[in-house]
């Protein structure tokens, strides 16, 4: 448990890997996002087996979602996802490509932002059932946008999309 001071947000964090053990990569990363100096890891999803999307020609995904309290911004939360992305192996070669980590800020205490770095909420975190449905298993009532969690993942197809 990093320390967090006494001006904290909460924050959720969605995680993807298909390269390597992606089971143990993400609990990898949860443990390196729990060191982190200032953020605290407050719940964690169980992992689901989800088929790739956007550029479909690649391996499946193991998704999870984790909750955090954070003294970090939203930038500064933002870069600690990357240099542990970086730290882990992550190399950046095509868009929605295959990649060991992936560390998405999805949504920083009702936060809206939209410039050159963060776009939060996620930009496309009501589109992905493979993002909300861990997001739903730690946060339901959680509002992003218009409507909750729950709501929104009841809006789409999550075929394909198995709890492991």
């Amino acid at each position: 448990m990093s320390g967090v001071g006494p001006s904290t947000h909460a924050a959720y964090l969605g995680l993807g890997s298909n390269i390597g053990d992606k089971a143990a990569t993400l609990a990898d990363a949860v443990a390196r996002l729990a060191a982190t100096p200032g953020i605290r890891v407050t719940a964690r999803s169980a992992d689901y087996r989800t088929p790739p999307w956007g550029d479909t020609d690649q391996d499946w995904f193991l998704n999870a979602a984790v909750g955090v309290e954070t003294s970090l911004s939203p930038h500064e939360l933002l870069e600690a996802g990357l240099a542990i992305e970086t730290a882990m192996g992550r190399v950046r070669e095509r868009r929605w490509g295959p990649r060991v980590i992936d560390i998405d800020v999805l949504s920083y205490e009702g936060a809206a932002i939209s410039d050159e770095r963060l776009i939060l909420p996620h930009r496309f975190v009501r589109e992905r059932a493979f993002v909300l449905m861990p997001l739903a298993e730690i946060a339901p009532d959680l509002r992003i946008g218009p409507e909750t969690v729950r709501d929104a993942l009841a809006n789409l197809d999550a075929t394909g999309i198995v709890r492991v």
